[in-house]
């Protein structure tokens, strides 16, 4: 019966505790979003009950993170930073940095009270203080901010020391002149023996001094080995510092070496062919330089770099994935480039932001080396659910990856692309970049003739579509890929010659009529320029301003190679400008048309006047002297100059010249020049010229010989202060230096021996013994208390040379 009543008393207790929870909980609710009226609220920061204060300081801060005034509170809030209660001395802290520049003056009363809690048992009290005291703006206080870095720095708490470590940027800001010092706490940072203290003292070394490589050389090894036990923050600022030090100290040295395959199959042939008076193979510079390859010669210092990053390619942070791809693709070599593919494409997998930022770098990677990609094109293909910032970097990196696929995948490819590139009821502008995507296939050189030649088929298949901009786009591309190939595009540009009559784009009119233009000079017996300018001539008035350009070149192009083809044409002799436009100068200093409207061409060729291409020509001239574009008018009447005269030679190097093979790069292209994982990469040009502001090239790599020395980079023994300083040895660390020891006295006793001194064996130890032992009892005694001082002096000398030899 006593067991059960005592239980329905706890019963009754806690329902009592829970009720006045739930009580306390709901008046927090009620009253947490009313606002209190000044006096009120300070009456609760001026009580002495912790609990009153803490609610009149979440009020204060809420008031403050609704931009609602709160500085007439300042000194009611600034005399609660002495309470012993942390939750109360972090909102306190919390209220005074973001209030302090406003009062500095009041500020400077709580530097004593923060100065104290530097002192405090609690090791996150005194890191808490090191902040707030680094994060108020007031400029008098630098000294005192400094000699609190220095006590931090010095500190048993890692915990400390790493506030003291974040504070040295802040404490340099606030005041520069204290640099001299700040090095002197940031380079005893660096070799602390705790990761996530090293890892802040590389965050405060990239933005106190980057410049200072040479604080760098002692901690280099130290550093690399703390990188994988280091927070995110760490790891990415110590990658950075990485990449600077590695392009400053370690020369790129590069070495050819004999390719493995064709090293076998030349020495079985030499084996199997040449005589024994034969000249060697290996002596032909020739084939020497085909069998070998030029590999780079990483640092040992370098190479550890590399090995100690590859286990952080698995970090779930995207930000450290990116680092380390950076490091291979500036720092390594292609192998370990390619052990950064699957971990850059598993971010494909992550949120929409994370894919757009992997995709840029991605399409980065692959500009340089992207042959590791082409296993994983799945990945690439366009979703219906991608957005169009995504699928657009999808298809960039698809005919990126274009050349170097098997043909099956090249099929594969080009099939996902003609799929993507009919028209319906897609996106028009994936409609288009799948077009563009197409002829970048098309035109890339490790392209085959037969893949070059599907790609055309898929194209001209657009031409008959009702979607205009489908049409305009695919003979832009089309047209891209005859003028890499003319010769063996003729039969093509008379298809394209019998679309014009379907064609209504004026852009797409305008590229066919430009192509039957540059094919009117090849085989003029059997040409089709001339009946396209006869078709066009009857409906110019209704055609649009570009194409009416394309007629009016058309036309000239045509008279031209009319002019040249005349037996007894006059040679083109070359003349100058000026000479070519005398005569043609006005009154006034200007120039007058030089083909007035009654006047024709002068041409002594009785020919000219049976032959219907003369006639076409002056025909589209007299059209375009009343058309209403400037354009087209001032057009005709440069070309009316050009062939005014009885030579052709200016006309044919202006309007026959062959065309330079355009150049269609990728998008991504103009981005070549950014820094991997940047965010200038992802901006572009839109950043302006030069990227971002803040942004930094990669410095040149060292020259060979200038190099520090690499013994520079040997770490100093008690350079860094150990997390376990203060407490006492354990019995296995003194079992360790015991054995170092003993170790270092056997190396000296063996170099002894070496040296020509001969070491007593056993057998001599106990002949000694033997002799000793037959002497009288007082000469023994005598002679064992010396024997054992000599003895005591001997071990105290090898233990001191033992340890000079340790140290």
């Amino acid at each position: 019966m006593e067991s059960i009543s005592r239980i329905s008393s706890m019963l009754e207790t806690a329902r009592d505790l829970t009720l006045e929870a739930a009580r306390d909980a709901s008046y927090i609710r009620k009253t947490s979003t009313r606002v209190l009226p000044a006096t009120q609220l300070k009456k609760l920061l001026d009580s002495r009950s912790d609990r009153d204060v803490l609610e009149g300081l979440r009020k204060v801060i809420t008031m403050t993170y609704r931009s609602q005034p709160t500085l007439p509170y300042f000194s009611s809030v600034i005399k609660n930073i002495a309470s012993p209660n942390l939750e109360i001395k972090k909102l306190v802290y919390i209220y005074l940095l973001q209030h302090a520049e406003a009062e500095p003056d009041t500020a400077l009363l709580s530097i004593n009270t923060i100065q104290k809690s530097l002192t405090d048992s609690n090791p996150q009290v005194r890191a808490l203080a090191l902040r707030v005291m680094s994060g108020i703006r007031v400029p008098v206080i630098s000294q005192i901010v400094s000699l609190g870095i220095k006590r931090g720095a010095g500190d048993m708490s890692p915990y400390v020391r790493r506030a003291a470590a974040l504070a040295i940027p802040k404490c340099y800001s606030l005041d520069p002149s204290t640099l001299p010092q700040l090095l002197e706490y940031l380079s005893m940072l660096l070799g602390d023996k705790q990761y996530f203290v090293a890892g802040a003292a590389v965050a405060a070394f990239l933005e106190v001094c980057p410049e200072r490589i040479d604080l760098i050389h002692p901690h280099y090894r130290s550093l690399i080995r703390k990188l994988v036990d280091m927070d995110e923050w760490g790891q990415l600022a110590t990658l950075r510092l990485m990449m600077i030090y590695a392009r400053k100290c370690f020369p790129r040295r590069m070495q050819r070496a004999r390719k493995t395959s064709s090293y076998i199959n030349t020495s079985t042939a030499t084996k199997t062919t040449k005589g024994f008076y034969d000249s060697d193979s290996d002596s032909d510079p020739r084939s020497l330089k085909e069998n070998t390859e030029e590999i780079v010669v990483l640092d040992p210092d370098l190479e550890l770099l590399l090995k100690v990053c590859m286990p952080l390619l698995q970090s779930r942070n995207s930000a450290v994935v990116i680092a380390v791809a950076r490091c291979y693709l500036y720092l390594g070599t292609p192998t370990y480039l390619d052990s950064a593919t699957g971990p850059l494409i598993a971010l494909l997998r992550s949120a929409v932001d994370i894919q757009y930022i992997a995709l840029y770098n991605i399409v980065q990677v692959c500009l340089v080396r992207p042959e590791p990609f082409v296993a994983h094109y799945t990945h690439f293909l366009v979703r219906s659910t991608d957005a169009s910032f995504i699928w657009r970097l999808k298809l960039e990196v698809l005919t990126l990856l274009f050349p170097y696929a098997p043909q099956r995948l090249q099929s594969l490819i080009l099939a996902e692309l003609s799929h993507f590139s009919r028209s319906g009821s897609q996106d028009p502008g994936l409609v288009r970049e799948a077009v563009r995507a197409i002829g970048l296939c098309a035109q890339s050189s490790a392209t085959s003739p037969r893949t070059s030649a599907r790609c055309l088929r898929l194209l001209l298949a657009h031409i008959g579509s009702a979607d205009s901009r489908l049409v305009a786009e695919s003979l832009e591309v089309i047209r891209h890929l005859i003028q890499r190939d003319p010769g063996a595009h003729r039969t093509t540009v008379v298809r394209l010659a019998k679309h014009l009559d379907v064609a209504t784009s004026a852009q797409a009119r305008a590229s066919i009529i430009w192509l039957v233009g540059e094919f009117a000079g090849i085989n003029p017996e059997n040409n089709i320029a001339t009946d396209v300018l006869r078709i066009l001539a009857k409906g110019f008035s209704e055609e649009a301003e570009a194409a009416k350009l394309q007629i009016l070149l058309l036309a000239t192009k045509v008279y031209v190679h009319y002019l040249n083809a005349l037996p007894s044409h006059p040679p083109a002799q070359p003349k100058a400008l000026p000479s070519l436009l005398a005569g043609f100068e006005d009154e006034d200093g200007g120039f007058r048309d030089p083909m007035p409207l009654t006047d024709a061409p002068t041409v002594e060729h009785e020919a000219e006047k049976q032959d219907p291409i003369p006639a076409l020509y002056h025909y589209i001239l007299l059209l375009t002297r009343y058309d209403t574009s400037y354009d087209l008018r001032d057009r005709a009447r440069v070309y009316r100059a050009l062939l005014a005269t009885s030579s052709t030679q200016l006309a044919s190097l202006l309007l026959l010249a062959p065309k330079p093979m355009p150049q269609t790069p990728s998008p991504s292209e103009s981005r070549k020049g950014y820094i991997l994982g940047s965010a200038s990469l992802v901006v572009g040009d839109e950043g302006g010229v030069g990227g971002l502001r803040g942004y930094e090239d990669l410095p040149p790599w060292v020259e060979d010989g200038k190099e520090p020395d690499a013994r520079s980079r040997d770490e100093v023994g008690g350079g860094g202060r150990d997390y376990e300083s203060g407490r006492k040895e354990t019995a296995s660390e003194k079992l360790d230096s015991a054995v170092g020891t003993s170790k270092a006295i056997n190396t000296r006793l063996a170099s002894k021996s070496t040296n020509g001194v001969k070491e007593k064996s056993l057998d001599d130890w106990l002949a000694e013994d033997e002799e000793q032992s037959e002497e009288s009892g007082e000469e023994e005694t005598e002679e064992e208390e010396s024997t054992e001082e000599e003895t005591e002096s001997e071990e105290s000398e090898d233990e001191g040379e033992g340890d000079r030899l340790v140290r």
